[in-house]
């Protein structure tokens, strides 16, 4: 692997052991068949809601709309939409629960929210058939409300929020004040909650346990962020996030501001929620175990945690002590055979399922979704460019006009932006770096930390490209080095670069998807060749 690992006490999701425990969960999930999938006949919309998860999986972590499983995905959710549009509700082999709408809506939200709009509305609508009077959800046909589906009902809801669906914000109250209703007295939260009724006080519950703590905490702080109870405030600088600006600040144009108006819910009432159940999940000495829905209950640690740190207002944690443990586990739980999660110990969750939700704890799913979902526009509400071939840097906002022959406004803009701005095939063909050789060398600098250590992959995509058209030997490590990228387009411009520098257009047989072998067959090769030319050279990040 050329990505630089941290100690093995502090992991991030770009960590060299991480990562190559993604790439092999990804394989698994490429490779699964009908066999593996739990609900492949029954429950889950009969194995499409699993289709739609490993779909949303894959593209959370490659970005590639094309891939056969993101494909497969896609067309799961629209029989979905098909199914619901149909007005039939007893199709054989197909059991419509919250589960499998919700990550449909995440899944077609995330690929392309535009194209896949009408689905969108299609899906909102039966999330608003499946919801309770209360706010709640649950299975159809049960009275009591579900904590662990609500949480996947606000989720969906948070993201047609961010999507641009007009949304009907009393639900969404509705949902989170019966969340307060429900909380136990201790600070947990149960799977099926006793709702006491509007203006009592909330009543013991059982069968509470930490991984519906999390879940109904997390329910709660999706449905108080959708309801802007933190404030705008929370939203206009995202620096610390991943893939978001340091220094430039982002107005985000609110498309259901006006419905959201006149809905409230009291905040610190929220917030108490959260720190008792802080205090609950801190108190409570339990061991996970793999085989107790234990990977289902890391990702909705992650999303709790994530949203967390928006509603108190804290400072992210690039390397929480949570994270941390959750990696240590997961490397201990990866079947070493074929990649996944959940194929020895046969969670609860099933194999499919399993191996999807230890992927987005691992890359911080949420975390990534909440700073796209800040991205929108500059300040003073300038938005980018459509063309991004032609940007130019002026104050706190990118303008578009042509950068001619300089990438100074480029590089400032990847490095301070960091965001969806900017995309690799957008660069101008004829764009060149500096000829002087003191400007040239700062500008590879400055592209090799970006390759190297940018957080968001779209300026990794960028300068990747760059380097790979400087036509400078100085560069071949850290196009090396991105060749391991988690992001396939970046390994692309990396490979195309390495060949166009070497003059090696075949460029020792890397294709454009290629199987863990063949990448690490490939890197060991560009090594080789780097040193014959030059020999002292180390890899430091071998």
């Amino acid at each position: 692997m050329c990505l630089q690992a941290n100690s093995a006490s502090a992991y991030t999701p770009f960590d060299t052991q991480v990562v190559g425990m993604v790439d092999r969960g990804l394989v698994y999930l490429e490779n699964a068949d009908q066999k593996d999938y739990l609900y492949g006949t029954a429950g889950f919309a009969g194995g499409l809601g699993e289709r739609a998860l490993v779909a949303y999986t894959h593209f959370k972590v490659k970005h590639d709309a094309s891939a056969r499983v993101v494909q497969q995905g896609i067309a799961a959710a629209r029989t979905m939409v098909g199914v619901i549009r149909s007005g039939k509700r007893n199709v054989p082999g197909i059991s419509f629960e919250v589960y499998s709408t919700a990550v449909a809506v995440m899944l077609l939200a995330e690929v392309d929210k535009e194209k896949y709009k009408s689905e969108l509305k299609t899906l909102q609508g039966f999330l608003y058939e499946l919801q309770y009077p209360n706010g709640a959800f649950s299975y159809i046909g049960h009275k009591t409300g579900d904590i662990s589906q609500t949480q996947y009902g606000v989720l969906a809801i948070w993201t047609l929020d961010h999507a641009g669906i007009p949304l009907d914000y009393k639900r969404v109250a509705a949902c989170a004040k019966w969340l307060l209703r429900v909380q136990d007295p201790g600070g947990g939260w149960p799977y099926q909650a006793e709702d006491p009724g509007a203006g009592r006080p909330n009543m013991r519950q059982t069968d509470v346990y930490p991984a519906m703590a999390y879940a109904g905490g997390s329910s709660i702080l999706i449905a108080g962020d959708a309801l802007r109870l933190w404030g705008d405030a929370s939203r206009s600088d995202m620096s610390a996030f991943p893939g978001a600006p340091k220094a430039v600040k982002l107005y985000v144009p609110d498309a259901n501001s006006e419905r959201r108006k006149g809905v409230t819910v009291n905040s610190e009432k929220v917030v108490s929620a959260i720190k008792a159940s802080d205090q609950y999940l801190a108190n409570k000495e339990y061991k996970r175990q793999a085989k107790d829905y234990y990977y289902y209950q890391l990702y909705t640690q992650e999303r709790y945690e994530s949203f967390k740190e928006i509603a108190l207002s804290k400072k992210p944690d690039e390397s929480p002590n949570w994270y941390n443990e959750g990696v240590k586990e997961l490397i201990g739980y990866q079947d070493a055979k074929s990649g996944g999660w959940g194929v020895e110990d046969h969670d609860h969750s099933g194999s499919v399922a399993g191996t999807c939700f230890a992927i987005l704890f691992l890359i911080r799913s949420t975390q990534r979704s909440i700073a796209a979902a800040s991205s929108g526009t500059l300040a003073g509400g300038q938005g980018l460019p459509k063309d991004t071939t032609k940007i130019r840097r002026e104050g706190s906002q990118i303008k578009g006009e042509p950068v001619g022959a300089s990438v100074l406004d480029l590089l400032s803009a990847l490095e301070d932006d960091g965001n969806e701005a900017l995309e690799g095939k957008s660069l101008p063909e004829n764009m060149q770096l500096a000829t002087d050789p003191k400007e040239l060398r700062a500008q590879l600098d400055r592209l090799e930390r970006l390759v190297r250590g940018s957080q968001s992959y779209q300026a990794r995509r960028v300068a990747a490209r760059l380097l790979g058209k400087s036509d400078e030997m100085r560069v071949v490590p850290a196009l090396i080095y991105a060749l391991s990228d988690p992001d396939l387009s970046v390994r692309r411009y990396a490979r195309d670069g390495l060949r166009f520098i070497s003059r090696k257009f075949e460029g020792f047989e890397m294709p454009n998807k290629p199987t863990q072998g063949e990448l690490r067959k490939a890197e060991r090769a560009w090594m080789d060749w780097y040193l014959t030319v030059n020999p002292k050279h180390i890899f430091v990040d071998q």
